[in-house]
C-alpha cells in the first residue's frame, strides 16, 4: 500500500460532476438552464455505472478503456431503475429530489471505496486516467488505425445506440409531458395511516378518521363529500361538506364519527363527488361494529 498518492482524476471528476448537477438542480435561478439537463444526462447515464465499474475493476488490466465507458452506460441504465425501484417502496417514491439525492449518494460512496482500493495497490497497477493522453490517444486511434469491417460495425452500432439512448432521455426530460388528470382521495386512521382504523364502536361514543383529498385535474375543483352508514348520510362540518381545492393542493382533515345505530358489519361508505361528474363518485368503505354501552 501506498500513502502519497493523489486522489485519482477519474474519480475526483466524477465527484465534481455529481457535485455540480446537484447545485444546479436545488439553486432555483440555476434549475431553469438548460445546463441543468445536460448535467443530469451523465448522472441518469454514465457516472452510476462508472463508479461502480471503478469500484470493482481497480486494477488497470481489469477493463480497458472504451470497454469501462461502454459498461458504464450499461451499468448506469440498470442501476437507476433499481434505485427508482426502492424508492418507490418508501415514503418518499419516485421524484426529483430523491432520485437525485439516492444517486448523489451512490456515486459519493462508491467512489471513495474505488478510491481506498486503488491506495492498496501499487501505484503501477492501480488504474489511473489520462485525460491528455486518453484524448492523444483516441486521436491517433481514430486517424491512424486500419479497422476491420467487423469492427467498424460494432463502434457504429455503439455509437448510435448511445447516441438514441442519450436523445431519449434528452427528449423525455425537455419536453414537458401533460400529466393526465386525477383526483386522490383516501382515508387514514386517527394517526396518519393508513391502518388502525376504528372500526369498533360504543353507540353514543366518537371516532376519528382523516380525510385526504389531493387535487391533480390541472384546475381548481369544488368536492362534495357524503358519508353514509348502512346507506344514511350523517352529519358533516362544513368544511368537509364543501371542499374547494386549487390544483396540486391537498387536505387533510380529521372527521369525527359517531354512529347512530348499533349493528355489526355496518357498512361505513365515504363518497366524494367532483364538480363535473356527480353521477360517478370516488368511493371508500370501511366496515365497523356498534355496540350498546353496558
Amino acid at each position: 500500500m501506498t500513502g502519497n498518492q493523489k486522489f485519482p482524476s477519474d474519480l475526483l471528476f466524477v465527484l465534481g460532476l455529481v457535485i455540480l448537477t446537484d447545485i444546479f438542480v436545488l439553486i432555483p435561478v440555476l434549475s431553469e438552464s438548460f445546463i441543468r439537463t445536460v448535467l443530469g444526462l451523465p448522472l441518469l447515464l454514465f457516472l452510476p455505472g462508472y463508479s461502480l465499474l471503478a469500484l470493482l475493476f481497480p486494477t488497470k488490466n481489469g477493463l480497458e478503456g472504451i470497454e469501462r465507458a461502454a459498461l458504464s452506460i450499461g451499468m448506469s441504465v440498470a442501476i437507476v431503475p433499481l434505485v427508482g425501484l426502492v424508492l418507490n417502496n418508501t415514503s418518499f417514491g419516485i421524484r426529483e429530489m430523491p432520485l437525485l439525492a439516492s444517486l448523489s449518494v451512490f456515486i459519493i460512496l462508491t467512489c471513495a471505496a474505488a478510491y481506498v482500493r486503488r491506495r492498496m495497490l501499487p501505484e503501477d497497477k492501480t488504474f489511473k486516467v489520462s485525460f491528455k493522453a486518453s484524448a492523444i490517444s483516441l486521436l491517433v486511434e481514430v486517424l491512424g488505425k486500419t479497422e476491420s469491417s467487423t469492427e467498424k460495425i460494432l463502434r457504429v452500432f455503439m455509437a448510435i445506440s448511445v447516441l438514441v439512448l442519450i436523445g431519449t432521455v434528452a427528449y423525455v426530460s425537455i419536453v414537458p409531458h401533460e400529466q393526465e388528470p386525477f383526483t386522490e382521495f383516501y382515508i387514514l386512521g386517527p394517526e396518519g395511516k393508513a391502518n388502525n382504523y376504528t372500526t369498533e364502536y360504543v353507540q353514543g361514543e366518537s371516532g376519528t378518521v382523516i380525510i385526504g383529498v389531493a387535487n391533480h385535474e390541472n384546475r381548481a375543483v369544488n368536492y362534495t363529500l357524503d358519508v353514509r352508514l348502512e346507506n344514511k348520510s350523517l352529519a358533516l362540518p362544513e368544511n368537509l361538506k364543501h371542499i374547494q381545492l386549487d390544483d396540486n393542493a391537498t387536505l387533510e382533515e380529521p372527521l369525527e364519527i359517531t354512529p347512530p345505530i348499533e349493528g355489526k358489519n355496518m357498512e361505513l361508505m365515504f363518497l366524494l363527488f367532483k364538480d363535473t361528474k356527480k353521477e360517478l363518485p370516488y368511493e371508500l368503505r370501511l366496515w365497523i361494529n356498534v355496540t350498546r354501552e353496558v
